[in-house]
């Protein structure tokens, strides 16, 4: 995890410490037992640089730390309130003993970095960098930005950052399902009324 750790995120996205954060924390949530090579490759589609996801580099017990990380900021991305939200990132960003820097890499604009330092483990770096993502979205929207999906049986992780009013579900699909069902619910409760 050399000093040009973070890179571009999915195509055409650019680098987004938030985005990557989702992601792995939903992989993860989804799939317990993500093998170390899955989450290598998800890294990789985020930009970490190859020689940081080699065996060598990213070994099955930093896949390990890595996961219980993600399961981690899984339960601050599922906090809805923005106190308990702001202290649980105030105790994350205590507990880690890494530092933010600005850098600016593969033609991406400056932005906040977390170096693993000597010493540090993919896990440490996961939480303080994710801890960092979403202090700057608190700060920035005033309000939390990140949650699980509302609509039954989904709870997919999803970051809504844009502008506009809170979101509440992953995507339109879940948001339409949930309207149909309240909206069906209604009508069944005015037929028997």
């Amino acid at each position: 995890m050399a000093g040009a750790r973070n890179g571009g995120g999915p195509a055409g996205e650019g680098f987004s410490a938030a985005r990557r954060l989702i992601d792995c924390a939903e992989a993860v949530r989804a799939a317990p037992a993500l093998s170390r090579d899955d989450l290598a490759a998800l890294l990789a589609r985020h930009g970490e640089h190859p020689a940081d996801l080699t065996p060598e580099a990213f070994g099955a017990a930093d896949a390990a730390e890595l996961r219980a990380a993600a399961h981690r900021m899984a339960a601050v991305l599922a906090e809805t309130d923005e106190d308990r939200a702001a202290e649980a990132i105030n105790a994350l960003l205590d507990e880690c003993g890494t530092r933010p820097r600005l850098i600016r890499h593969d033609g991406h604009p400056w932005h906040l970095h977390v170096d693993r330092g000597a010493g540090a483990h993919w896990g440490d770096w996961f939480l303080a960098s994710g801890a960092l993502a979403l202090a700057q979205l608190l700060t920035e929207h005033g309000r939390v930005v990140w949650g699980a999906c509302a609509a039954t049986g989904c709870g997919r992780l999803f970051l809504g950052a844009g502008p506009g009013s809170v979101r509440r579900y992953c995507s339109t699909t879940c948001s339409t399902r949930a309207r149909v069902a309240a909206h069906r619910r209604r009508r069944r409760a005015e037929s028997a009324g």
